[in-house]
């Protein structure tokens, strides 16, 4: 979504704006001065319906435009960068640079919108309660009670890309440990609930007659479409997401003997398997990773003596991963690592070789 018109900056946060928030201004503006107050609030007046209808419009956008700073603030607060907030036809947009680093952070980020409304919500009524304030001014504390509580139930429809959906998604993924399954599921609750309104919206339609059931169905709509953008985000965005290292290691790799000597592992084993390294194991532990360029480290009157255990680099130097570990972390491990492979372990037993190769193999 990008900006029409740009309103400067807020704790830092880029805020734009849409061009279609001019329709809804002017829409929302005009239904509250004819419709809404004067059903509400009789005998008032039509230059005070206006008057009512252009503050209460201009608070529920600040409202909306709040809602999105709870987002951009928690996703800040754990790390996250905000390329900024745009408000447009269907409220705001939050948008983040990258991918939640975590089930807690998406489900924290996601929850701080709603909680900006609620607090909205509560705050808008109790001023409406007061005594004796102008009747003009009740109402549209009223009105924006009512909305904001509003735009808080409807965000919390578990619908990606709704708030309800992102703590859904994050959930989900708490519990499978696998993203890219969590949105799958997040989307297809969305899809249920999309499909919903706009089936209600058309009854509205057909039965009814009013404007709403359209808007509803049109709600419905993008929803719809938003959710299956969300889980086409996801899959393009991290290609590795709910890969486990099992799903790619080499099993039951060559192995060498930390007691050998570099001329008897050269005829016994690198002649007859050729790799790049080979796990080092002795008496089922698995000790460290011998690569093949130490041959050329060592000069080749020591190989007789020199013995693998001399060479390899040692467990303790590696970055150790388990068959369950997630391909993304292992990956960024291994580029932390240096040489590009790494020991896959249960306990000290060695299940596997993982090196940056198999991950592009992969990844293709």
């Amino acid at each position: 979504m990008r900006d029409t018109y740009s309103l400067g900056r807020v704790a830092g946060i880029r805020i734009g704006l849409h061009w279609s928030v001019l329709v809804l201004l002017a829409l929302l503006m005009w239904t509250l001065a004819t419709g809404i107050f004067p059903d509400t609030n009789p005998g008032l007046g039509d230059g005070t319906y206006f008057a009512m209808a252009v503050v209460s419009s201009l608070a529920f956008f600040a409202s909306i435009l709040l809602h999105e700073l709870g987002h951009a603030v928690e996703a800040r607060r754990d790390g996250m960068k905000i390329d900024g907030i745009t408000l447009w036809l269907f409220g705001g947009v939050a948008r983040f640079a990258g991918m939640f680093p975590s089930p807690g952070a998406e489900f924290r980020i996601a929850v701080a919108g709603p909680l900006v409304s609620l607090v909205l919500g509560g705050a808008f009524v109790g001023l409406s309660l007061l005594p004796g304030l102008p009747e003009p001014v009740g109402a549209v504390c009223a009105w924006l009670g009512f909305i904001n509580l509003l735009l808080l139930a409807f965000n919390l429809l578990p619908a990606l890309p709704l708030d309800g959906g992102r703590m859904l998604r994050a959930a989900l993924w708490r519990w499978k440990g696998d993203l890219r399954s969590a949105t799958r599921l997040a989307a297809a609750g969305g899809r249920v609930i999309s499909l919903a309104l706009i089936g209600l919206g058309i009854a509205m339609i057909i039965f009814q007659g009013t404007f709403s059931g359209i808007w509803l169905a049109f709600i419905g709509w993008f929803l719809l479409q938003a959710s299956a953008a969300e889980s086409r985000a996801i899959m393009r965005r991290d290609p590795l997401a709910g890969v486990r290292v099992g799903d790619v290691m080499v099993r039951d790799p060559v192995t060498a003997s930390p007691d050998q000597t570099l001329d008897d592992f050269l005829d016994r084993v690198a002649w007859s398997s050729r790799h790049t390294a080979y796990p080092v194991v002795a008496d089922g532990r698995a000790l460290g990773i011998i690569p093949f360029r130490c041959f050329s480290d060592v000069p080749r009157a020591e190989w007789p003596t020199r013995r693998v255990a001399d060479c390899m680099v040692a467990r303790d130097a590696l970055p150790t991963l388990t068959a369950d570990d997630d391909l993304g972390a292992a990956v960024a491990a291994l580029r932390r690592s240096g040489l590009g492979r790494t020991l896959v372990l249960d306990g000290e037993r060695l299940v596997g070789l993982l090196s940056i190769s198999d991950v592009a193999r992969a990844v293709a």
